[in-house]
Order: structure tokens, then sequence, then C-alpha cells
């Protein structure tokens, strides 16, 4: 799959009916080749093919996890801030103040939390299915 320093100027032209050209096109997608005169040239040459094995559920869970990592990133972004806020306070007024946006925050957090939990028990619940 690396490139080749060979220039490659000849060419070959075949003739397939629509079925045959599917069941290829079926064939090459399966496997791990961009282009599909690449899975030909190797194909043709008898070298060995690289298929690629796409597990499904794998994929569904990959992106569940990026969205939870993004929702614990906002989460913890907002509380280092709500820290950071709380450090630089110089009256009660504005801890009064820090406290009720806190709170407010608090509350946003811990409901994400809940999601966070809910869609890993989901998960959790395909996967032992499966």
């Amino acid at each position: 799959m690396g490139q080749e320093n060979t220039i490659r100027n000849s060419w070959l032209h075949i003739r397939v009916t629509e079925e045959e050209l599917q069941q290829i096109d079926k064939i090459f997608k399966a496997s791990a080749y961009r282009k599909r005169s690449d899975f030909l040239r190797r194909n043709l040459l008898r070298k060995p093919i690289v298929m690629k094995y796409r597990n499904e559920s794998l994929d569904e869970l990959i992106q569940q996890l990026i969205q939870l990592r993004t929702q614990l990133n906002f989460i913890g972004n907002n509380f280092n801030q709500a820290v950071k806020k709380l450090h630089s306070i110089s009256g009660i007024s504005d801890f009064k103040n820090w406290i009720f946006y806190f709170d407010s925050d608090k509350k946003k957090y811990f409901s994400l939390v809940e999601e966070i939990k809910k869609n890993i028990e989901n998960i959790t619940q395909k996967w032992l299915q499966s």
C-alpha cells in the first residue's frame, strides 16, 4: 500500500458485465485499498490483498465515546473556569454570585453525567446482546 516509484504508462482495458462490476466493487469496498486500480493490479498480479474488517458495533461505540469525551471536556473546562473564578473572589457579594452560578452549572454537570451514565449503560446492553 506504500507508494511505488514506478511510472505506469500502459493501459489495460477489459470489459465486464454490470453484475461483474458490482461484484468487483463489492470486494474492492471490503478491501483496504483506496483506488480500484491498486486493488485490481494486486489481484491480477496475484499479490496478497489486504481486506479490512469493519465491526459496526465498534464503529458505533467509537462515535458514542467521541461524544462522551466532548461532553466530559466541556464539564472539565467549565469546572476549571469556576474554580479559577473562586480564587479571584475578593468579597462576600462576589462569593454569593459565584455560589449562585456554580449551583446552576452544577445542575448542568450532574445532568450531563447522568446522560453519560445512560449512554454507557446502553452501550453495555448492546454489547452484551451481541
